[in-house]
């Protein structure tokens, strides 16, 4: 019997690619949103817990965070800023509010390569510089080995939501997953979500506003972090609301968020075929993920 471990072995260079192509920006001059945008994250107010879901490669919805740190600092309204693009443990407390960035960046394990500084460093930074502390939300690294083995994460959600997970999954990386990855992959967003509402909860501050900002699909109510909130901490649910940026599509419209208190439209994004591009970087760094010996652990973009 082979060991359940090594079943899940994934190939460097194809979760290398995957991050590459997911959350990297393309050249693109941002489109100015609308400057009633701050006023309208000011309206879920009074919010024990903030989440905002974005789209990684929108510069738009990371404007649209700045201007919710801004927001919040001027109202001395922020208590923590939390991050999916930095890992449990790491934060930015104790630095000086004139702080370097690179200090900054040393401080959050920064990985410049899944996630661009020049994206999020500004966001990053109007909080540190208004000495709000800035803390890592995510499933650290070291720990995704052993998760995805553990069947104790098939249990923390419904069946429905379990099932829903597996189809995202699968759809979210193009169908060129093997089939038998999916459940070690579906435990890993799980997890995710769970250290990620673990971390927002222990930033809580009577009077004050978390922010926490992650990928869309980590903070709607019907999958993400708001179940594993309920379930980790019942006995001390707070006011939680929750804002998706979305994109417009190619005629313009957005359709709002299932589970999300606000869906803020931004401008459409230039037509990609991420998919395609994938699997063309995919084919000339290895045959195939299922045949690859060498092994990382995956962090799909969602």
């Amino acid at each position: 019997m082979s060991n359940p471990t090594s079943r899940y072995k994934l190939n460097l260079a194809f979760w290398g690619a995957v991050l590459a192509l997911t959350t990297g920006c393309t050249t693109f001059t941002p489109v100015p949103v609308p400057s009633s945008n701050p006023q309208t994250l000011l309206s879920l107010l009074p919010s024990d817990v903030l989440l905002m879901g974005e789209q990684h490669d929108a510069p738009e919805h990371q404007q649209l965070q700045l201007q919710a740190v801004q927001a919040l600092v001027q109202r001395k309204q922020l208590a923590a800023l939390v991050l999916e693009m930095s890992e449990q443990g790491h934060s930015t407390k104790g630095l000086a509010p004139d702080a370097s960035e690179n200090q900054v960046q040393q401080a959050l394990g920064w990985n410049t390569q899944a996630w661009p500084w020049q994206t999020y460093g500004p966001v990053v930074m109007a909080a540190v510089q208004a000495q709000v502390p800035v803390l890592g939300g995510n499933l650290p690294h070291a720990q995704m080995r052993s998760v995805m083995t553990e069947v104790f994460w098939d249990t923390r959600v419904s069946s429905d939501v379990l099932l829903a997970q597996r189809e995202a999954i699968r759809a979210g990386h193009c169908n060129l997953l093997p089939p038998e990855q999916i459940p070690a992959m579906v435990r890993i967003q799980i997890a995710r979500d769970a250290t990620m509402a673990r971390t927002t909860q222990q930033a809580l501050k009577a009077g004050q506003t978390v922010l926490l900002i992650a990928g869309s699909a980590h903070v709607v109510r019907t999958v993400g972090i708001p179940l594993h909130w309920t379930t980790l901490h019942a006995d001390k649910a707070p006011l939680l609301k929750v804002v998706v940026a979305q994109a417009a599509d190619a005629g313009g419209g957005v359709t709002p968020v299932e589970g999300a208190d606000i869906t803020l439209p931004t401008p459409t994004r230039p037509p990609r075929d991420v998919c395609a591009e994938l699997r063309n970087q995919w084919q000339k760094s290895t045959p195939s993920p299922a045949n690859s010996k060498s092994s990382t652990s995956p962090e799909p973009n969602r």
